[in-house]
């Protein structure tokens, strides 16, 4: 009966669901819990994907004096979309995308909790653009962040007046 209620109150935002939808991680029943924590004009009551993410408290806390670094702890935000956020983090960590890089990268340094909000704020940074921009999602690869390092490394080698692209690894 509450799944006929819900059905029947989100079927007028039935693209921005599908948008949502298309994040790794984000199922539909998560795209819904998202969407009603949001709200449908996103835009309206966040100017920035960086409000958004502010408000849902999945930004670092930045406390220092004295070159001194204090506790990092998040602020206190919506902890229903935090929540639902990490958990949908934690279910990408095995998977073979861009999402899924992003978390191990981060876990090796960070750990897996702080691993965690990181690809949640990434998710929800996505999931601001595919509700502004009115886009499906597009995944960037498991490989872009050794794409990334590759076109770094050229860069470097380039203002060292290495102009030979035989020293590039294919």
């Amino acid at each position: 009966m509450l799944d006929q209620e819900i059905a029947e109150r989100v079927s007028t935002y039935e693209e921005d669901i599908e948008r949502l939808d298309s994040i790794p991680g984000i199922a539909r029943r998560m795209a819904e819990q998202i969407l009603a924590e949001i709200g449908t004009d996103v835009k309206k009551q966040f100017p920035t994907a960086a409000h958004l993410c502010s408000w849902a408290a999945l930004v670092p806390g930045h406390n220092e004096s004295a070159g001194k670094r204090k506790s990092t702890r998040s602020k206190k935000g919506n902890k229903y979309l935090r929540s639902a956020l990490t958990e949908a983090a934690q279910s990408v960590r095995g998977s073979k995308n861009y999402l899924g890089a992003l978390y191990r990268r981060k876990a090796g340094r960070k750990g897996n909790k702080r691993a965690a909000i990181v690809v949640a704020h990434a998710i929800l940074r996505i999931a601001y653009y595919l509700l502004i921009r009115k886009e499906m999602y597009v995944d960037l690869g498991e490989d872009y962040f050794d794409k990334q390092r590759q076109v770094s490394i050229v860069r470097k080698l380039r203002l060292f007046g290495y102009n030979n692209r035989s020293f590039l690894i294919h």
